[in-house]
């Protein structure tokens, strides 16, 4: 399954919050630097679909604020 994300870091407050069908809104209080924000994110995302933070990928948006990540299931191989 593929999410779009819209990136909220350095937030005063962590949230995940859904916005639509596969649309999330994920604040951290990670900075954008180095990959800590991205990394921080899978974090709630895993705890929120149910699977390990291995299963979540980052697959376009590194550096931008939208981002869009593949969630694989115990069924997907891919």
């Amino acid at each position: 399954m593929l999410i779009k994300v819209k990136a909220k870091p350095k937030a005063k407050e962590e949230y995940l919050k859904r916005l639509g069908e596969n649309f999330y809104e994920v604040a951290v209080e990670e900075t954008p630097e180095k990959g800590r924000a991205n990394a921080r994110i899978v974090e709630p995302l895993s705890i929120y679909f149910g699977v390990k933070k291995d299963r979540i990928k980052l697959v376009a948006g590194e550096t931008s604020k939208s981002k869009l990540f593949q969630i694989l299931g115990e069924k997907d191989q891919s």
